[in-house]
C-alpha cells in the first residue's frame, strides 16, 4: 500500500534547487510522486520507500531533510527556519559593513593605487576572502554540490561571480603588470557588497515567506496540546499524543475540543465556525458528535474519542491544505521545466558578454568584460522564478481554507478559474437535503396547533421522511401526542387510524380519493403549493377535509443571490437531479432557471453524461454536489467541488470542499482560484521581463548608445529585491478583496 511522507527540505534557494530534489527523489525504487515547494521548503511523496532513503537521496543533491510527522517536528521546522532568518541577518549586517567601508574609502580617494599600496591591497584581498568563506561559504559549498550532480542553481551564479571578482582583483593586486594600466580595478568591494544584498534579499524573503504558512499555523493552533482524560476514576490533563482511542474525556466551559469523538453525558452549544463558516453555536447532548478543534460553550461534557492523531478532521483538513500549497499547476510545472536550463544558458550569455567585450571593447577590455560577466551572473539568478508560482499558490489555498474552503491541489486551483459551465445537485446542495413542514391550512374550527398534533400522533408509527418532517415539527412546537389506534399504512398513499374516537386519514391525493374525501375546495392550494415544490399531505374526518399541510426541501439561503452571481461573470449554470420533473422545475423557477438548465429523473449515469456533452462542446465543468450518489460525476467534471458540513467535507471524488454548505463558496472559489492565477502571472510577468531586460542591460547592450554599464552591486540589489517584490505580491492575496472578473 502507498504511503505519503512528508519531509521539510533546508538548502533550496530557487528553481533550480527544486528541480534537484525532485529529479533525486524521483530516482528512489518504489517512489510514485514527489512535489517539492519552495515556498515551504518542504517535499510530500507518494509511494511504498523508507524515509532513510528518501533523505539519503536528498543529501546526496546537496541538501538537508528531515520527517515531519508531528506538531513537534512542525515547531523544529520553524525554530530551524528562525534560526536561519537570524543568520541570514548576521551574515548581511557583517558583509554589509565590511563592503561599505571598502566603497568609502575607494570613492573617498584613501586607498592608494595598486602598484604603492600592494601590502594594504593584500590586506583587502584576505579581508575579503574571510567574508567569502565565512559570510558566504554556503553559496560556494552549495556551487561545488550542484556542480558534483551537473546542475546548476542560485549558489552557482553568485558563487562565479563574487568569486570570479575577488580572483581577478588578487590577481591585479598581485601582479600588476599583467593587465593594462587602465584595467587594473579591484572588485573587492563589489564582492562583499554582493553577498551582502543578496544575503539581505533572502532574510526579506524569508521573512515574508514565513506569512505564507500562516493558515496552517492558525490551523493547527487550533487543537488544544492537552485533554483533560478520566482513568481509573481519576482526571488527569496528559499530552494529546498520549490519548487513545475510546478514552472518556472531560470538556469543560469554554474549553477548546481536543479531539474528535461522540458525547456520552452533558450537553452544551459548541461553536463550530472554524469548520463550517457558521457562526450560531450548534447544541450537543448524549450521542451527537463533537469535532476536535470546535470550542465548548458553557456547558460541560463528557466524550469518547473516536479519531486521534492524524485521522481527525481537523488533521485531515491540515493535510489538505498543505497537499493543495505543495502541488502545482499546469503552469508550474513549465516554469520548472524552463528553470532547468536557465542557469547553463545564464553561464553561456555571461561568457559570450566576457568574449565580446574583451575583443570589440573599449579600453581598458578586460576590466569591461569582467564587469559584464559577473554582471550578467549576478543578475539573473532564477529566485524570483521559483518562487512566483508556490508562493502564490500558497497564499492562496492557505486564504481559501480561512475562508471554510479546501482545495486539494494546484490544478483544482488553477482550472477552477477556467469553468464555463456549474452544473448543480438539487437535494443537499441547493436544497437543504431534509424535508420540513413549511406551511399548515387548518380549517376554520381548529388551529394549526391541533392540525399538527392530530397529524403528528398518526405519524408516530411511521418512518417516512415526510412522517419525519411532521414529527420533528410538533417536537419545536412542545406539542404532546397521542398514540393511534388501529394504525394502519397505505404504501404511496398515506396512514389511517383513530385519535381520541375519530377515525382520521393522512395522505396524498390518491388516498383521498380513494376513500371518497371531498376535495373540492382545497385542490386549488395544492396546485399552488405543488407549483411552488411543496408536497401537500391532506388529513381528512371520515369525508371532509381536517386540514392540509405543506412539506418542501426548502432552498439554502442564499442560493438563489449565488447563482445570480455566477451568471454575472459569464458562467452558465445547469441543475441535475434526479428527483421528479415537476418538483425540479417548481425549484428552478424559484432560481430563475429556464427548462433548458434543468434535467430531472436522472441515474448517476445519466449526469455523467450530461457533463461529458457539456465537456464536448468545449466548456470546462464544474460539478457541485453533496459527495454521495453525486461521486461518479464529481470525478468527471473538470472540477468537482462538494458541498456539506462536517467529516461530510471527506470526500475523495472531489478536487475542492465546501465545509460552510452554501453555494457562496462556488462564488468563491471561482473568484479566489482568478485572483491567484491574475496573481500567479503577475509574479511570472514581472520575473521573465526582470531576466528579459536585466541579462541584457548587465551584458552592457545600453553602452553603445548611452554609454551605462551596470554595476555588480546594483545587479545584485536588483536580484535581491525582485524576489522580495515577488512574495509581497503573494502576500496580497491575504487581503485583497475578491472581485470576480
Amino acid at each position: 500500500m502507498s504511503t505519503e511522507i512528508r519531509l521539510s527540505i533546508s538548502g533550496m534557494v530557487c528553481a533550480g534547487c527544486v528541480s534537484a530534489v525532485e529529479e533525486a527523489l524521483q530516482k528512489v525504487e518504489g517512489v510514485k510522486a514527489a512535489s517539492v515547494n519552495l515556498g515551504e521548503r518542504s517535499a510530500i511523496i507518494e509511494g511504498e520507500v523508507e524515509v532513510e532513503e528518501l533523505i539519503a537521496a536528498i543529501k546526496g543533491a546537496g541538501f538537508n531533510a528531515a520527517e515531519l510527522v508531528s506538531l513537534a517536528d512542525e515547531e523544529e521546522k520553524e525554530n530551524r527556519e528562525l534560526q536561519e532568518y537570524r543568520r541570514l541577518w548576521w551574515r548581511a549586517i557583517s558583509a554589509g559593513a565590511i563592503g561599505l567601508i571598502l566603497f568609502v574609502l575607494g570613492m573617498g580617494g584613501f586607498l592608494p593605487s595598486v602598484e604603492e599600496g600592494q601590502l594594504v591591497w593584500l590586506g583587502i584581498s584576505l579581508i575579503t576572502l574571510l567574508v567569502l568563506i565565512f559570510v558566504g561559504g554556503h553559496f560556494f559549498s552549495g556551487a561545488w554540490v550542484t556542480l558534483k550532480n551537473r546542475r546548476g542553481n542560485m549558489d552557482t551564479l553568485v558563487a562565479m561571480g563574487t568569486g570570479t571578482a575577488w580572483l581577478y582583483s588578487t590577481v591585479i593586486v598581485l601582479y600588476p603588470d599583467v593587465v593594462p594600466s587602465l584595467a587594473r580595478h579591484a572588485y573587492f568591494e563589489a564582492a562583499v557588497i554582493i553577498i551582502a544584498l543578496v544575503s539581505l534579499g533572502s532574510a526579506l524573503e524569508t521573512r515574508a515567506r514565513g506569512k505564507t504558512s500562516a493558515a496552517i499555523r492558525q490551523l493547527i493552533g487550533l487543537q488544544p496540546k492537552t485533554a483533560r482524560v478520566i482513568r481509573n476514576g481519576e482526571e488527569i490533563d496528559l499530552p494529546l499524543e498520549q490519548v487513545g482511542l475510546d478514552e472518556t474525556l472531560r470538556v469543560r466551559p469554554g474549553e477548546k475540543i481536543p479531539l474528535d469523538g461522540v458525547v456520552l453525558e452533558g450537553s452544551s452549544h459548541v461553536d463550530e465556525s472554524m469548520l463550517t463558516g457558521e457562526p450560531m453555536p450548534v447544541g450537543k447532548e448524549a450521542e451527537s458528535e463533537v469535532v476536535g478543534g470546535t470550542i465548548n460553550g458553557s456547558g460541560t461534557f463528557l466524550m469518547r474519542t473516536t479519531h486521534i492523531g492524524r485521522e481527525t478532521v481537523l488533521a485531515q483538513i491540515v493535510d489538505m491544505v498543505r497537499k493543495a500549497q505543495a502541488s502545482k499547476p499546469e503552469i508550474g510545472r513549465l516554469v520548472d521545466r524552463i528553470a532547468a536550463v536557465f542557469v547553463p544558458i545564464v553561464i553561456v550569455v555571461a561568457v559570450l558578454s566576457f568574449t565580446v567585450w574583451f575583443w570589440f571593447g573599449p579600453e581598458p577590455q578586460l576590466s569591461y568584460a569582467m564587469v559584464a560577466a559577473i554582471t550578467v551572473l549576478v543578475i539573473a539568478c532564477p529566485c524570483a522564478l521559483g518562487l512566483a508560482t508556490p508562493i502564490s499558490i500558497m497564499v492562496g489555498v492557505g486564504r481559501a481554507a480561512g475562508m471554510g474552503i479546501l482545495i486539494r491541489n494546484g490544478e483544482a486551483l488553477q482550472q477552477s478559474g477556467e469553468v464555463t459551465t456549474v452544473v448543480l445537485d438539487k437535494t443537499g446542495t441547493i436544497t437543504e437535503g431534509n424535508p420540513r413542514l413549511v406551511s399548515m391550512l387548518p380549517t376554520m374550527n381548529s388551529s394549526e396547533d391541533d392540525l399538527l398534533g392530530m397529524a403528528a400522533s398518526l405519524e408516530m408509527g411511521s418512518e417516512h421522511p415526510l412522517a419525519t418532517a411532521i414529527l420533528d415539527a410538533a417536537k419545536e412546537r412542545g406539542i404532546s401526542l397521542e398514540s393511534a389506534a388501529n394504525f394502519h399504512s397505505e404504501t404511496g398513499q398515506g396512514v389511517s387510524g383513530e385519535i381520541g374516537g375519530r377515525k382520521l386519514l393522512l395522505g396524498n391525493r390518491a388516498m383521498m380519493e380513494e376513500h371518497d374525501v371531498n376535495l373540492h375546495e382545497w385542490i386549488e392550494k395544492s396546485l399552488e403549493w405543488g407549483a411552488e415544490g411543496m408536497t401537500p399531505i391532506y388529513l381528512a374526518q371520515g369525508r371532509e377535509i381536517a386540514g392540509m399541510l405543506a412539506i418542501a426541501d426548502p432552498i439554502k439561503e442564499g442560493a438563489k443571490e449565488s447563482i445570480e452571481q455566477l451568471r454575472q461573470i459569464g458562467v452558465q449554470v445547469m441543475m441535475l437531479t434526479g428527483d421528479h420533473s415537476s418538483t425540479a422545475e417548481a425549484v428552478a423557477s424559484q432560481l430563475g432557471l429556464g427548462s433548458n438548465e434543468v434535467a430531472a429523473e436522472l441515474l448517476p449515469s445519466a449526469k455523467i453524461d450530461q457533463i461529458k456533452l457539456l465537456q464536448q462542446q468545449g466548456g470546462r465543468v464544474a460539478m457541485v454536489g453533496d459527495g454521495i450518489n453525486d461521486a461518479p460525476a464529481l470525478a468527471q467534471a473538470d472540477v468537482g467541488i462538494a458541498i456539506g458540513t462536517g467529516t461530510d467535507i471527506a470526500i475523495e471524488s472531489a478536487d475542492i470542499a465546501l465545509m460552510q454548505g452554501t453555494l457562496q463558496g462556488v462564488v468563491e472559489s471561482i473568484a479566489l482560484s482568478r485572483a491567484t492565477m491574475r496573481n500567479i502571472k503577475q509574479n511570472l510577468f514581472g520575473a521573465f521581463v526582470y531576466n528579459t531586460l536585466g541579462i541584457p542591460v548587465a551584458a552592457g547592450v545600453l553602452f553603445p548608445l548611452f554609454g551605462v554599464m551596470l554595476s555588480p552591486v546594483v545587479a545584485a540589489a536588483a536580484m535581491s529585491m525582485s524576489s522580495v517584490t515577488v512574495v509581497t505580491n503573494a502576500l496580497r492575496l491575504r487581503n485583497k478583496s475578491l472581485e470576480i472578473s
